[in-house]
């Protein structure tokens, strides 16, 4: 079995011999993959609570980036294996640099904008911080990402990650007539400026009826950090069958990220039938999916939204039952056939 080297810019906190993570894409990919591969995942070191369990436990985790990449140099002597990297951040870019620097191959997976994730952060510097880490990486590696635009024109695999299997797909719960309902929407994700989630709320502020909105996705210490009328704040939640019945619960989903690639949530959110708002700066993620509706940044614009779905819910849920939407087992499937097909084996 060939030895595949996961290399991560994840923060995994190390708690009496397990290993946790926020997340679900970094426990999915490494799980996933160790059916196929003597797979070893090297990541950063976090001493906060994180909250997915990884089922895997050849992890080593580092606080710095030198003994970060130490580890890393210290595969080199190893035969026949290969070399996975996750999203571009400087841990991962030296990373990328010394791998190419020995002569090894890598491999790097882009899952979302980095320009529009550094610049939600960093301001205006952050796009050109990430663009001289994205010119050096794509032209020393060999690319995978979720979208086309990701790749700036660069060559790459186009793969369509999935956190969806057999029990989203089943048991739909439909809703016949929403028009009188107090309208709940829901929210699930990172409670992160770049996700949007603030600019919404300044929205949501300026509703004019009884909708509720539930945020699920805070950490446990900033669950009391947003104190709004008709907003209710809730853990993460890691259980999927309580995951599922909260999207059974609610009406509609928000997405109000700046930028994204392609959202897991987005996917489960269709595989219980429920519609997804989303803002102009992500209208790339709907495709061919139907159910998603782009509302502009405001309020009179996202309530608009709200009521023409009310009106129509019926008809949208059915033309959403001819989505077609991507697998967990079909995304680890490809993506592990694509690992052993390609041609960075080291020698």
């Amino acid at each position: 079995m060939k030895k595949l080297f996961i290399i991560s810019n994840e923060s995994i906190l190390s708690h009496q011999g397990n290993f946790f993570c926020d997340n679900i894409d970094t426990k999915s990919i490494t799980e996933g993959l160790s059916n196929q591969f003597e797979t070893y995942l090297i990541a950063r070191k976090s001493n906060k609570s994180r909250f997915h369990k990884i089922n895997f436990n050849n992890i080593k985790t580092y606080s710095f980036i030198l003994t970060f990449l130490f580890e890393i140099i210290k595969t080199f002597n190893e035969r026949n294996c290969k070399y996975l990297v996750i999203s571009i951040s400087p841990y991962t870019f030296f990373a990328s640099v010394l791998i190419k620097l020995f002569n090894k191959k890598s491999i790097v997976y882009l899952r979302s904008d980095g320009y529009g994730e550094y610049s939600s952060i960093l301001g205006f510097i952050g796009p050109a911080i990430y663009h001289c880490m994205f010119s050096i990486v794509t032209r020393i590696c060999s690319l995978i990402s979720c979208r086309t635009y990701i790749l700036r024109g660069k060559k790459g695999h186009i793969l369509s990650p999935s956190q969806i299997n057999n029990s989203w797909l089943i048991d739909k719960k439909k809703e016949e007539d929403i028009q009188s309902a107090q309208t709940r929407l829901l929210y699930v994700g990172r409670i992160r400026v770049e996700k949007g989630i603030f600019s919404f709320l300044k929205i949501f502020k300026q509703k004019k009826n009884n909708d509720i909105f539930t945020i699920v996705g805070a950490e446990k210490a900033n669950t009391n950090k947003i104190h709004q009328e008709d907003v209710k704040v809730c853990e993460i939640e890691t259980n999927e069958e309580r995951l599922i019945k909260i999207y059974d619960q609610n009406h509609i989903f928000v997405l109000p990220s700046f930028t994204e690639g392609h959202p897991m949530v987005l996917l489960e959110s269709l595989s219980r039938l429920r519609p997804v708002i989303i803002f102009p700066e992500i209208k790339h993620v709907i495709g061919n999916k139907k159910g998603i509706f782009v509302a502009n940044r405001n309020s009179k614009s996202f309530f608009e939204t709200v009521n023409y779905i009310k009106q129509n819910y019926k008809n949208i849920q059915k033309d959403m039952e001819q989505n077609q939407l991507p697998t967990k087992s079909k995304f680890i499937k490809e993506l592990g056939n694509l690992m052993l097909n390609s041609e960075h084996t080291t020698k």
